[in-house]
């Protein structure tokens, strides 16, 4: 569907051919992102990685992103009130940084310690200035832990308005860590239902419900003529409802579903009805670090609680999406935990 949102050609894009065609077969043409006033401002000018133009920079980019800051070793250890305030904080942190640096010794790197030794260790084609470390760090905070925490609150939300995949994923998590007292992030990998559950949240609530791309060149999406600067908008929301890719009771929340044919739904790009993480160039570098943010937290809430609505009676949750950052509840999630296992320590 194109549309003429005051002086922004627009194409909507909510089919999986659609889909495949932005993100897959033209690309390198839809491999730039719009930036707003706003997003201007927040990532310096574009110099992170979400907003970077397409080209040698982000690149470059990217490759740090994927081979210092994500790394499998790093998945496994685990509002503002003002843009002044946050910028000023970032810049204490960066500083406080450095002198530790200057000052040896041995200490465990965070994010921003790689960043800061990459940037003094040159030998970079495109020097990374200390505003870009800022953009780049906000990219982890921004785009890390919200769409974390907007997952985990959907996950719980639909667990308690199913009380059969609650008991079912609550049975799995408490089976596999009954011995040890504690969730390990190691056996994450026996818990096969959570994460169908994680699934099934993503593919009903992706933190991210539409995909923005702007054309570079001017080329054809499915009959339409697409002009170089138009906007490009790839509604995950709704391909990830589509009867005509998910057949059975799109709108409900059946974990199950993953078991059975859909189980061969990739969520890392290769199925275009499923895009939570998105697709193509211009897919989520941070994939893995975000699963791993949303498996650990959520599996240890199942092990160590019951969960319960704060009133008397069973009514069922409003899921009423509000979007900012990411579509998060319009309400507030309000629930009442009951300790089953205690918690080391505490």
């Amino acid at each position: 569907m194109m549309l003429q949102l005051g002086q922004v050609p627009t194409l909507v894009v909510s089919s999986r051919e659609g889909a495949r065609e932005v993100l897959k077969n033209h690309d390198t043409m839809f491999a730039t992102r719009p930036l707003s006033t706003t997003m201007r401002v927040l990532s310096y000018g574009g110099q992170d990685i979400v907003f970077a133009p397409y080209g040698e920079y982000w690149r470059q980019l990217r490759k740090i992103a994927v081979s210092e800051l994500f790394t499998a070793r790093r998945v496994l250890s685990g509002p503002g009130r003002c843009r002044h305030t946050l910028y000023t904080m970032l810049d204490g942190i960066v500083e406080e940084h450095l002198q530790r640096m200057d000052g040896g010794g041995d200490h465990a790197e965070d994010l921003l310690d790689v960043l800061l030794k990459i940037q003094k260790e040159g030998g970079l084609k495109f020097p990374i200035h200390m505003d870009a470390v800022k953009a780049i760090i906000l990219d982890v905070f921004s785009a890390g832990s919200e769409t974390t925490t907007t997952t985990i609150e959907w996950a719980i939300s639909e667990l308690i308005n199913n009380p059969m995949a609650m008991q079912k994923a609550t049975t799995e998590v408490r089976q596999a860590f009954q011995a040890s007292g504690t969730v390990a992030e190691h056996a994450l990998s026996e818990l096969p239902y959570l994460r169908f559950v994680i699934r099934e949240t993503l593919r009903l609530h992706p933190p991210l419900p539409l995909l923005f791309r702007e054309c570079q060149e001017p080329c054809q999406v499915q009959g339409y003529d697409v002009q170089q600067g138009t906007q490009v908008l790839v509604n995950a929301w709704a391909l990830g409802r589509d009867e005509r890719y998910w057949p059975d009771a799109p709108e409900e929340f059946r974990p199950e579903r993953f078991e059975e044919e859909a189980a061969k739904a990739d969520f890392g790009g290769g199925d275009f009805a499923f895009l939570p993480f998105g697709a193509g160039r211009r897919m989520c570098p941070g994939m893995a670090f975000g699963l791993a943010g949303v498996e650990l937290p959520l599996a240890s809430m199942l092990f160590h609680f019951d969960w319960k609505p704060p009133g008397p009676g069973s009514a069922e949750l409003d899921m009423t999406e509000t979007f900012g950052l990411t579509a998060r509840r319009t309400d507030q999630l309000l629930l009442r935990p009951v300790l089953r296992v205690p918690i080391p320590g505490v």
